[in-house]
């Protein structure tokens, strides 16, 4: 559904994941899931997190905007940027997301925005604000992450 194009890191960041060999444009990315709905992570920062979808191909029966679809982009905005202020060494896990719609839209793309609420040693909620191409409000989500110590991968 598009063409990829890899999210903006801080130098920082770039540096503090290649030390541990580990690629942050594969890692905050939408995954799989976000790929097939189309979901750019287009800027990333612990302090803002901003990713695109287009309506188109993630609607419903009423040719209306998903409300799981919208789910699905601020799940993964709000997740990126727990990531990136969790750092390398610990693993981050959704435990709770609601959203309210404000507005139904048939077409465009939406853009999410994603802002810490709370950035805590074991866990992190952002708010996440998605507009329309006019930039009216579609969407406000609330993500709530834990963070966990990485585990050693065991081979």
């Amino acid at each position: 559904m598009g063409e990829h194009t890899a999210a903006k890191f801080s130098a920082e960041t770039l540096e503090q994941f290649a030390a541990l060999g580990i690629d942050p444009d594969k890692l905050f990315s939408a995954g799989h899931l976000g790929e097939r709905m189309g979901i750019q992570v287009v800027e990333a920062a612990p302090e803002r997190v901003v990713g695109t979808m287009p309506v188109e191909g993630n609607t419903q029966p009423y040719g209306l905007l998903h409300g799981g679809a919208s789910a699905v982009l601020a799940e993964t905005l709000g997740s990126v940027g727990a990531m990136l202020h969790a750092g390398p060494n610990k693993t981050v896990v959704g435990v709770d997301l609601n959203a309210t719609h404000h507005r139904g839209i048939r077409s465009g793309t939406v853009t999410g925005t994603a802002t810490p609420a709370h950035r805590g040693r074991s866990s992190a909620t952002y708010e996440i604000v998605i507009t329309d191409d006019q930039n009216r409000r579609v969407c406000t989500a609330r993500l709530t992450c834990m963070l966990r110590p990485s585990t050693p991968a065991v081979g």
